[in-house]
């Protein structure tokens, strides 16, 4: 009812479970903060897991307790959100992007190529629709991103043959699976039922679709989803390997060289907030700290020129 995310569905009820388990399957009516208080312990001492780890937990027990089981916890003070360490992103300079890029083929490259190119994340390259490509204008739409939030970003230049093919490929699956009797994909909300032939209708098809279809068995429709986020993770991080990179390469290391290089290149931060979609222009200002520039923009003592003797 309160419309979250798929994600955090997954990942509240993911916490739920465990916490269940971790204290021997008592329903959770029978415990209470305590018990929550040693859950949380038990993920940071014997698991290790991290700050943002920890407090996803604490939010899903949070959630159980106040808005399912409507018995909020009784003492919340020693269940303070962990403290987050603040690291900076993985950046990897111009050169070693292209390096990467040349290590993937085919999909894999095309996709890795608009999440520089366009600053996506993961999932919004995955599941972007033929109705968000617009080749004539230049722009790529990112529908529902994090925080459920539209934006519009650039398309590459350099891309847009490559995604031109890549539509006409996704374009004759469509055909196939349609002229086969499904070629049915997943719509937001209730469009399947206000627009029948939504579902089917070439412009909600993926760009990238999964090779294989699933049944779906509510509708009983053969349905396509988009390409998994893991084959795109895997490749890349196989070509970090193979450019021969020494830092970790992922599939975000590209949204972080997309913003990074843009302020470098002298963009007005504003606009790369808007690009990248962040709420805050706290979060894009991260980038400033990682520019080519030193520390802060200051020159070491030790490079500046001495006194000639």
């Amino acid at each position: 009812m309160r419309r979250f995310s798929p994600r955090t569905v997954s990942a509240y009820s993911y916490w739920v479970r465990a916490f269940v388990r971790y204290h021997g399957k008592r329903h959770p009516r029978e415990m209470g903060a305590e018990s929550v208080r040693d859950f949380l312990s038990h993920l940071a001492r014997e698991r290790g897991v991290a700050a943002s780890t920890q407090n996803q937990a604490l939010a899903a027990l949070n959630f159980l307790y106040r808005d399912v089981l409507e018995e909020p916890l009784a003492s919340i003070a020693g269940l303070m959100a962990a403290k987050r360490p603040v690291h900076l992103p993985n950046v990897l300079s111009r050169s070693d992007v292209h390096r990467v890029l040349a290590q993937l083929h085919g999909t894999s490259r095309l996709m890795a190529v608009l999440l520089y190119g366009a600053g996506l994340r993961l999932t919004e390259c995955c599941q972007l629709r033929i109705k968000d490509i617009d080749l004539e204008r230049g722009e790529i739409k990112v529908r529902r991103g994090k925080g459920g939030r539209d934006r519009v970003t650039m398309l590459p230049v350099q891309a847009r043959e490559a995604l031109q093919h890549q539509l006409q490929t996704s374009r004759a699956i469509h055909m196939r699976r349609v002229g086969g009797g499904s070629g049915y994909v997943a719509v937001p909300g209730a469009l399947d039922r206000k627009i029948s032939s939504a579902s089917r209708h070439w412009s909600w098809w993926w760009v990238f679709p999964a090779r294989r279809e699933y049944w779906h068995a509510a509708t009983a429709e053969r349905r396509t989803h988009h390409v998994h986020p893991t084959v795109l993770q895997r490749a890349v991080s196989v070509a970090g390997r193979e450019a021969g990179i020494a830092a970790r390469v992922g599939c975000h290391t590209f949204r972080h060289s997309f913003a990074t290089h843009l302020l470098e290149s002298g963009y007005d931060i504003r606009t790369v907030q808007e690009l990248l979609g962040h709420k805050d222009v706290s979060t894009t200002m991260l980038y400033t700290h990682v520019l080519n520039r030193g520390g802060l923009g200051v020159r070491s003592p030790l490079d500046v020129d001495l006194p000639a003797r």
